[in-house]
């Protein structure tokens, strides 16, 4: 089985009892790696990235019938995973490995990550940034959305993403200019 192309008659297979099980198995397989790098973004772990994407499929799971459709399925679990990638950071066990050192640390040692010392500097700026600006940066750059579609997920205004989008790029360009 595929995603329905139709929003409407996904959300409809969602809150069916005998549709639910299998259409959330591949909403899962459809989302899971936008959603994994969204969340991979703000954190410095994989290992965290990857709980924290169980932990929205698992409240996406647990809260569909709560799921009202007024958005798209992708804007709910992009809330859901945004929300708990905020509070994870905001968690004081976790603010204290924001420092530039631990953030240089764990990108080398990924993978995932390619060692380019600009990439490390851009990622340790991003790390000093408060958990919602650092949010609203990495859905404009990195995942080039619009301002009407982070609005959705967020539940701000788009003047209020701008300026946070704003403040952001200046913090991370002051950061730069740091060490010429």
């Amino acid at each position: 089985m595929a995603l329905p192309t139709d929003e409407d008659i996904l959300i409809q297979q969602l809150r069916d009892p005998k549709t639910r099980h299998t259409t959330f198995s591949e909403v899962v397989k459809a989302y899971s790696e936008p959603l994994y790098w969204h969340i991979r973004r703000m954190v410095l772990s994989h290992d965290d990235a990857d709980d924290l994407l169980q932990n929205t499929f698992m409240k996406a799971w647990t809260g569909i019938d709560g799921f009202l459709g007024n958005a798209k399925v992708i804007t709910w679990l992009y809330r859901i995973a945004t929300n708990e990638t905020i509070t994870f950071l905001n968690r004081p066990t976790t603010r204290s490995t924001d420092d530039m050192e631990a953030c240089s640390a764990a990108h080398e040692a990924d993978p995932w990550f390619d060692g380019d010392a600009l990439q490390v500097r851009l990622q340790a700026a991003i790390q000093t940034l408060p958990p919602k600006q650092r949010v609203v940066f990495n859905m404009k750059y990195f995942d080039d959305m619009r301002y009407e579609d982070m609005s959705a997920i967020l539940g701000t205004s788009v003047g209020a993403l701008k300026a946070s989008y704003h403040l952001a790029v200046k913090k991370v360009a002051s950061f730069f200019e740091d060490d010429i």
